[in-house]
């Protein structure tokens, strides 16, 4: 837990006029308090580093326009709260990889194709358009009822729309 000093209304205050030790020392404390946050959303993915990092820029970003000091640490959790729902709509593109420019890496061998795999794409089209926006909204991290905003219907609708979609991608891939 936080000790009160780091987080309380005045320290928080400083950090955000600018006092550069009240900033390392909250920056400090609340990087395990988000390592755990998001290890417990997420596992323990090496995205969990940009995650956090992703959070301290939004919090220090956002500390200048903070009204209430006193409500820092629902402020925090916010910005990670934002990070996590980013990380499941697929904003979060692959990572960069570094590679030692003396020896490039070599172009992968895909590997042979055997008649296990499934192809999806052509598994989707049995599926009506609007069902397949609701699917591909869920794969996205929406929930049902964001999802029936979107696509102006209910929530039950988007269930069974959902549920149906599945019972026909269930026939069409294990026929």
């Amino acid at each position: 837990m936080a000790s009160p000093k780091e987080f309380a209304p005045d320290f928080v205050l400083s950090a955000k006029e600018g006092d550069r030790q009240a900033t390392e020392a909250i920056v400090r404390r609340l990087r395990p308090i988000l390592r755990a946050y998001f290890i417990r959303r997420i596992g323990l993915k090496p995205d969990v580093e940009d995650l956090i990092q992703n959070t301290l820029v939004r919090v220090y970003n956002g500390l200048r326009d903070l009204q209430r000091p006193d409500r820092f640490m629902g402020f925090a959790m916010k910005a990670a709260l934002f990070e996590v729902q980013d990380f499941y709509r697929g904003r979060y593109s692959a990572k960069e990889t570094t590679y030692d420019p003396e020896s490039p890496p070599t172009m992968i061998q895909h590997p042979k194709k055997t008649g296990l795999q499934v192809d999806l794409e052509r598994a989707l089209t049995v599926l009506t358009p609007k069902a397949r926006e609701i699917i591909e909204l869920r794969e996205y991290g929406y929930r049902y009822k964001e999802i029936a905003e979107m696509v102006g219907t209910t929530e039950a609708a988007v269930k069974m729309q959902v549920k149906r979609a599945f019972e026909r991608l269930r026939r069409v891939l294990v026929a």
